[in-house]
């Protein structure tokens, strides 16, 4: 599986914006998709997962980011709204089998998209 991330850029607090991973290969509909994050100085951290139409998010983001897939475009999306300035990281894809925070269970990465939240 490849991934591509794009939809980064700078926005101003308490905006939106949506991005997206274009995923390769015939396998997507079964895999898990993930969305994890990095700021400057920071470990990875875990963002969203969504498996088979069920949806994991971290206590950070919940009701703020919602992630969807459409299976026919082999695209998984992270929509975020009300963005914060402590949102501002590298945002990545990631491909895996289980619907985990864990990174060790994405076996596949995206390039990363920088998401920067001005304040």
């Amino acid at each position: 599986v490849q991934l591509q991330a794009s939809g980064g850029g700078l926005v101003q607090a308490g905006g939106s914006q949506r991005l997206s991973c274009a995923a390769s290969g015939r396998t997507f509909s079964s895999v898990v998709m993930g969305w994890f994050r990095q700021a400057p100085g920071e470990e990875r951290e875990f963002v969203a997962a969504i498996t088979r139409g069920i949806t994991y998010y971290a206590d950070s983001v919940e009701a703020r980011f919602t992630i969807s897939r459409d299976n026919a475009k082999n695209t998984v999306y992270l929509q975020m709204n009300s963005l914060r300035p402590e949102d501002t990281a590298v945002y990545y894809c990631a491909a895996g089998r289980a619907l985990s925070k864990w990174s060790n269970d994405y076996a596949y990465w995206g390039q990363g998209t920088q998401v920067t939240v001005s304040s």
